[in-house]
């Protein structure tokens, strides 16, 4: 029997924790390709994960024990899946929806206090990414909040590792879409005209997707939205707080805000790590990598490598965009691309446009989230 390999790090520790970045840093110059019991093997350079991207047959992404449409399904079953997927992100139903986007934006902007401290994240963050999550899905609003619990408990049983806990959550979010479906069955030809009645209609091959099939969409496209929406809005909204020659500039030219927005979210990611398996012996940053090796890509730590990027910190709109991994790389690039820059690029205009500052509130700090959560917990600023 081989024996477990030491660990190279906690990714649980308190220092890790209390600032991710810069322990995703540290790793990346100290011990680029790092075993541990948590996450397994760990990737921090880019070129190390560009490697994993770049190659399905050997890197699968058939990493979880749910079903996992696409992003969890290797090809050419996959290729399948993106077919249907990708038209819901196409740049006519993003036209469609940008009024829609733009009216829960300016409304939720226009219902921060002014001139008294806010919990952003709480009062405009987690609101933001529901309220617009619903909308594009077509859900009731009496499924907000029974979301947000769910969204939180997950958190909590993936940070844990605990096996039960993550039953539990999966099977509770299957029960509110499964309501769903059956809701919109029943309704028949008055069932509501939106992307989740429209995804009973979808087809692989010759058979219509089974409730699994849209139910893991559904998770898939929920989890990524509601989570890393929010921790977007409140990084975004932080880094401006934080740096207001940059604020001043976007007030002034909002033309610049999508490559800002890139830009800033490079710099302090919003989405920590995603998962890999390996199919075959392989190598990576000279380490021997045996088949069915589970790997972690550190986003967090890729798209601030000095070799690729120069100075991590320094804000720049010149960047080759095709280096930035936000939104992965390869044939699992994030379908919802177009639909998550669509909600930032908003969700920022009004913000900045029906404001006339955004500050950090002194003696008050941030409270940083923990993984697998990216982002802050707390965020308290002071709009005016």
């Amino acid at each position: 029997m081989d024996e477990k390999p030491p660990n190279d790090w906690d990714p649980r520790s308190e220092d890790v924790m209390h600032d991710q970045s810069a322990a995703y840093d540290d790793m990346r110059h100290r011990c680029p390709v790092a075993h541990s019991d948590y996450l397994n093997l760990s990737l921090f350079r880019h070129d190390d994960v560009m490697r994993v991207l770049n190659d399905p047959e050997t890197f699968s992404n058939a990493v979880s024990s749910y079903l996992s449409v696409p992003n969890g399904i290797d090809p050419p079953e996959h290729s399948q899946y993106r077919s249907i997927i990708e038209p819901y992100f196409s740049p006519q139903r993003m036209a469609v929806f940008e009024p829609v986007c733009r009216e829960i934006a300016a409304s939720l902007v226009n219902g921060l206090s002014r001139g008294d401290e806010v919990e952003f994240i709480a009062r405009f963050a987690q609101d933001f990414a529901m309220n617009i999550q619903c909308a594009f899905l077509g859900w009731p609003e009496e499924l907000r909040t029974p979301l947000l619990r769910w969204i939180r408990k997950n958190r909590e049983a993936t940070l844990t590792g605990n096996r039960r806990a993550l039953d539990r959550v999966a099977v509770e979010f299957d029960t509110y879409i499964k309501g769903l479906l059956v809701q919109r069955r029943e309704s028949g030809v008055d069932a509501p005209d939106d992307i989740t009645t429209s995804l009973l209609r979808e087809r692989i091959g010759d058979r219509l997707l089974h409730d699994e099939e849209i139910v893991s969409i559904l998770r898939n496209w929920t989890v990524g939205e509601l989570g890393t929406i929010a921790a977007c809005v409140g990084i975004l909204a932080h880094y401006l707080a934080e740096h207001p020659d940059v604020q001043q500039r976007l007030r002034a030219q909002p033309s610049l805000l999508p490559k800002a927005i890139d830009e800033i979210l490079r710099i302090r990611a919003p989405l920590i790590a995603n998962r890999r398996i390996s199919t075959r012996p392989a190598g990576i940053g000279g380490r021997e990598v045996p088949a069915g090796q589970r790997i972690t890509l550190i986003w967090a730590s890729a798209n601030r490598d000095e070799t690729v990027f120069g100075d991590p910190d320094e804000f720049r709109l010149d960047r080759d965009p095709a280096s930035n991994l936000l939104y992965g790389s390869g044939i699992h690039e994030c379908p919802g691309a177009p639909l998550a820059r669509l909600e930032l690029r908003i969700g920022m205009e009004e913000l900045l446009a029906r404001t006339a500052w955004i500050a950090l509130v002194p003696g008050n700090l941030p409270r940083n989230a923990v993984y697998p959560a990216a982002g802050f917990s707390a965020l308290p600023l002071r709009i005016e």
